[in-house]
């Protein structure tokens, strides 16, 4: 798979069908398998566009860089590299966080935008430093079964977060750099973005899982933006593509398409 250097860093990426250039970005202790099964469902119409945020994946885990604008540049870089003027954006989690970054600040490279389970446009909130000790503390001694414990008190939906995924979600973790996983959950906490979004009027789909604690934040950040599309999925968790890849496909299928379904806020007169 190639990689080619991107803002001082050796960034992975992947490009497979043909058609309108869609980029698939994933969440922040993720990685491409979270997007490929919709990858795989949508590279008959679409050139399919992946890549891996430096610190994560085949990307180079760089001593900097770990801001949410960063991760957003970076992916300016790849469509740079591409030859791309432009193209649709899907970010998931932390993905979509990168997306309204996108959609705010450089809305001239975005033809459409996609948030799956995004982030809040506000920031996650605080995070109390002993909890990110405790998973350095975790990653430093290999202790496995701490995240395994932790992820599976946190199961809400058992027929789609089972051990064996939840072992794979650990190997991912595990395997991210040191500076992603703090400097990730840093600027995850610290983006500021919701005042933004009444000007981001790049056709958006929000995508949201009811089984998922961001859907009251997704379902705020959709009233405020301004020319945007709502699917809400039943019994999906914040793995959206991995719960329900045909349902995901087939709404960002339509939306790439036909755009938003109506004008949220149509004239009364």
């Amino acid at each position: 798979m190639p990689k080619t250097l991107i803002n001082d860093a050796q960034i992975w990426y992947d490009v497979r069908g043909q058609g309108a250039p869609l980029l698939l970005h994933h969440g922040y202790t993720a990685s491409r398998v979270n997007w490929m099964p919709v990858a795989d469902r949508l590279m008959d119409r679409y050139q399919i566009i992946m890549m891996e945020c430096r610190g994560t994946g085949e990307s180079e885990h760089t001593a900097t860089g770990y801001t949410i604008a960063q991760y957003a540049r970076d992916v300016v870089g790849l469509l740079d590299h591409l030859g791309l003027s432009s193209a649709s954006y899907a970010g998931h989690s932390m993905g979509g966080g990168i997306g309204f970054e996108l959609g705010v600040n450089h809305s001239d490279r975005i033809d459409k935008l996609i948030l799956m389970a995004p982030i809040p446009s506000g920031g996650i909130g605080p995070v109390p430093q002993f909890l990110l000790d405790q998973q350095l503390e975790a990653r430093a001694n290999h202790d496995r079964d701490f995240f395994i414990r932790r992820y599976r008190a946190g199961r809400l939906i058992p027929e789609h977060e089972t051990d064996a995924w939840f072992e794979d979600r650990t190997d991912h973790l595990l395997s991210v750099s040191e500076g992603h996983l703090v400097g990730g959950m840093q600027t995850m906490s610290e983006l500021r973005l919701e005042d933004k979004l009444a000007e981001l009027v790049t056709p958006t789909l929000m995508i949201a899982g009811s089984g998922d604690g961001l859907l009251g934040p997704n379902l705020r950040d959709f009233e405020r933006l301004p020319n945007a599309d709502l699917a809400v999925l039943s019994r999906v968790g914040h793995e959206v593509a991995i719960h329900a890849p045909d349902d995901v496909a087939k709404a960002i299928d339509l939306f790439m398409q036909h755009g938003p379904t109506a004008p949220k806020h149509p004239p009364t007169d």
